[in-house]
């Protein structure tokens, strides 16, 4: 059975949303993490190129596999076997450590995930079963810098955020957060008490809060143009497929912004 995709500079740009100079970048990174590597078994029946385009055109689209197999002329089977290969060598690398005389500014924002699974995911804010993610991006670049492994969507930010490794990792850097992670020694807004109004200093410094702090949000719509953010159908332990597709996706991500 022949398949009609592949990693062609058409099919790349159209369904991963990714230059083909990007894209080739990608498949280094794989490559270099043990991508091509044997499996164990037989040789793959698709080359590197075509099976990193699989897993990204699975991120980017949410097709089943069934959906995925008769696109790349390969079962089903085949489609599950390269994902769960591929799948942790997409992930996000490790943050750097901050250098203590270079000004660093990051942002760190939660994000609900829908999940199909409801013995692990929550009824949220949004009356959907989801996962809560945390996210750390570089106020300047714009990139994502860190993630945390999803918690319950019922879970507050400013919780999930002392139970996460993110404090360690943002250690020595300035972070900013909205009001939700208030009392976490991290930069929030002022808060308005009752019969207490803003200063005008204050309300200043709020404004100058929310206009750094949309970047991060903007980040967060780019990010769900892949649309397995939108709904993580795996089940069975759905917090960690959730955590390594928004890791990839942030890989995808930082490949698209880079200049």
């Amino acid at each position: 059975m022949g398949g009609v995709l592949r990693a062609d500079p058409l099919w790349v740009e159209t369904f991963t949303g990714l230059r083909t100079e990007r894209f080739a970048k990608l498949v280094k990174v794989v490559r270099e993490r043990g991508g091509n590597g044997p499996g164990g078994g037989r040789p793959w029946c698709l080359p590197l190129p075509d099976r990193v385009l699989l897993v990204a055109v699975y991120y980017r689209t949410n097709l089943t596999m069934r959906q995925l197999a008769p696109l790349f002329g390969i079962s089903p089977a085949t489609v599950c076997r390269v994902i769960q290969r591929l799948r942790p060598l997409l992930a996000l690398e490790p943050a750097p450590r901050p250098v203590a005389d270079v000004d660093r500014l990051w942002i760190v924002d939660g994000t609900l995930i829908p999940v199909r699974d409801r013995t692990i995911g929550a009824s949220s804010r949004n009356y959907r079963f989801s996962a809560n993610v945390q996210v750390i991006i570089d106020a300047d670049s714009r990139l994502v810098v860190a993630s945390a492994r999803p918690a319950p969507g019922n879970k507050a930010d400013a919780h999930v955020w002392r139970e996460s490794d993110l404090p360690a990792t943002a250690a020595g850097t300035t972070v900013i957060a909205d009001g939700a992670y208030l009392g976490t020694g991290l930069i929030v807004p002022h808060r308005r008490r009752a019969g207490r109004p803003l200063l005008r200093g204050q309300e200043e410094d709020n404004a100058e809060h929310r206009r750094v702090r949309a970047r991060v949000e903007h980040t967060f719509a780019r990010m769900k143009n892949w649309k397995i953010l939108r709904d993580c159908r795996q089940k069975g332990d759905g917090l960690h497929h959730a955590v390594q597709a928004v890791q990839a996706v942030a890989t995808m991500h930082n490949l698209a912004m880079t200049r």
